[in-house]
């Protein structure tokens, strides 16, 4: 126990802590930190693909949504709820998903076209080959 003590002791004597220096510490790493420039998390939308570009089932997809349908999917144009914050923030409801069929299949396949706002007449569009993973913007 003596021992122990004695160490603890040494150390203080040689490392002694302050408030003032532990102030300036914190004051340094924070402002290493906030110096650190920073990548948005949604920077994987801003890769585009022309509508020419894509799938042919996406572009039939596209063709569908443009019409209002009528869509092989009974899940086409619900909500897309944006929970893994890939697409810019929107209020809830601002995004519809619709299925781009997948040949070969069994259940909808990982494909979607997200459309933000009015479907029919939004230029806000998605498309993801990967369920979600990844997005990039129609241009069309």
């Amino acid at each position: 126990m003596y021992v122990y003590q004695s160490v603890v002791q040494k150390q203080r004597r040689e490392f002694p802590v302050n408030a003032k220096s532990l102030k300036n510490w914190m004051f340094s790493v924070a402002a290493l930190l906030f110096s650190v420039s920073v990548v948005a998390r949604d920077a994987s939308w801003q890769a585009l693909v022309a509508a020419g570009d894509l799938p042919r089932e996406a572009q039939q997809t596209l063709v569908l949504i443009r019409q209002g349908g009528p869509f092989p999917f009974a899940k086409d144009g619900v909500t897309f709820g944006n929970y893994e914050h890939a697409l810019p923030k929107r209020a809830r409801g601002y995004y519809h998903e619709f299925t781009v069929e997948s040949p070969g299949a069994r259940n909808r396949g990982a494909r979607r076209i997200i459309v933000g706002g009015k479907p029919v007449s939004s230029l806000d569009r998605y498309y993801t080959n990967d369920h979600y993973m990844s997005f990039r913007r129609i241009k069309e």
